[in-house]
């Protein structure tokens, strides 16, 4: 027997069932038509949103769009937060359509198209410059098209975020400029006649190190203001990026949250002159809604082999590629999992959940204790609500993509 993740404390037995959103699971799935089939709890999110609230009553709440697309939980999301941050133009219209208004996007990515360069500029959305060549393009299209365009530097830093799941500054890097080069690019911005908006500083991401985190921001605070300084211009916004993970694997802990949002309002308070009409901002999208979301599948088959126990599924990781270890992890550990309508009871025996495709890849579940199940029940596959549907490869074997249903 192998452990499993936490399931998220939002999820408590009601007699024997799987509650999302006050319903049962095997209700969600008639409501959607069939299996597989995404759930994403808006409650969850809620609770989330008013935790950060009460941690962080100084700084703005970004929601980093990456991690979940779902358009019926983007409108939802949105009224929430104070600002959407997008990768791509495709974003943008998602984004747009759930009724975020162009100046609350903040566009970034190393490798942004002319044509998307020149909607976003033409939408009046700001864009986070990822290096001095971008720069240029985007100022030359700004002159062709006779708007201003809004620009942020995305500052590649000179540290990185230790503990975290996947590093995003330090070092050489395909994201943002290196610290020592961004004074000289605000100048030319600015002298360009472009609007300078501030600077986006994102060290690394999925961390559960409550130290660690506090340490960057407050590194971060200090590099956004040596900058300022060297580049003599007071950025409207700095941008702290996110990085705040959740417990996915056995023996992983929760962040605490309140100890970060102490430390982080007493540095804004603390914050260097050059600081002081700079409005700071986190954007999290994982922590948001990487909970709220459970990966409901049904077993079609029941099968021994070797000594060992294997439910087929009709998922797989074409829909949920981080479950099943193949997005990013070097070792391949158990998301939570249970059975749906058997939620709750004690395990008696240890299984394999494979999904339907036909590679030796796609396992949701390695050797984990769970009730005895059958063909027809559904397993439920938690920490979906991330980084699942839009992340995996829904093309893969022509299965087709999963339902997706906001509750």
């Amino acid at each position: 027997m192998k452990p499993t993740g936490p399931i998220p404390a939002d999820f408590v037995p009601a007699r024997g069932q799987l509650l999302i959103g006050g319903a049962r699971a095997e209700a969600l799935v008639a409501r959607a038509g069939d299996t597989p089939l995404f759930v994403y709890d808006m409650a969850v999110v809620e609770r989330r949103v008013a935790r950060f609230r009460a941690a962080f009553p100084s700084i703005d709440l970004h929601y980093a769009l990456k991690a979940n697309p779902f358009v019926e939980l983007v409108k939802r999301i949105a009224p929430m937060v104070d600002g959407v941050d997008i990768a791509s133009m495709g974003e943008a219209w998602v984004a747009l359509g759930a009724g975020v208004t162009p100046d609350c996007l903040s566009f970034a990515g190393p490798g942004k198209r002319d044509s998307e360069l020149e909607v976003a500029i033409g939408q009046g959305v700001p864009i986070n410059l990822e290096s001095e060549g971008e720069a240029e393009r985007v100022l030359a299209i700004g002159n062709r098209l006779g708007r201003t365009p809004k620009l942020a530097v995305r500052v590649n830093p000179d540290f990185e975020l230790r503990g975290s799941g996947m590093r995003m500054g330090g070092g050489a890097k395909p994201f943002g400029v290196d610290a020592e080069r961004v004074p000289a690019l605000v100048r030319r911005i600015v002298e360009a006649g472009a609007e300078f908006r501030g600077f986006h500083i994102f060290a690394g991401s999925q961390s559960l190190d409550t130290e660690a985190i506090i340490e960057a921001q407050a590194a971060t605070i200090a590099l956004a203001a040596r900058l300022s300084e060297a580049a003599g211009v007071e950025p409207k916004r700095l941008n702290l990026g996110g990085g705040f993970g959740i417990p996915h694997f056995g023996g992983e802990a929760p962040l605490d949250v309140e100890r970060i949002g102490a430390a982080l309002e007493a540095g804004y308070a603390g914050r260097p002159a050059v600081l002081r009409e700079t409005g700071f901002c986190l954007e999290l999208g994982r922590w948001l809604v990487g909970e709220c979301g459970v990966y409901l599948t049904r077993i079609v088959d029941r099968k021994e082999s070797g000594g060992q126990t294997f439910l087929i599924v009709d998922g797989g990781l074409h829909h949920q590629l981080a479950a099943s270890g193949n997005f990013g992890t070097v070792v391949r550990r158990n998301y939570p999992i249970a059975v749906a309508e058997k939620f709750g009871a004690e395990p008696d025996e240890t299984v394999n959940v494979c999904g339907c495709l036909c590679t030796p890849l796609d396992r949701l579940g390695d050797q984990v204790a769970l009730p005895r199940a059958g063909v027809g029940d559904l397993i439920a596959i938690f920490l979906a609500g991330a980084y699942g549907a839009s992340a995996s490869p829904s093309a893969f074997l022509g299965h087709g993509p999963a339902r997706e249903l906001v509750v």
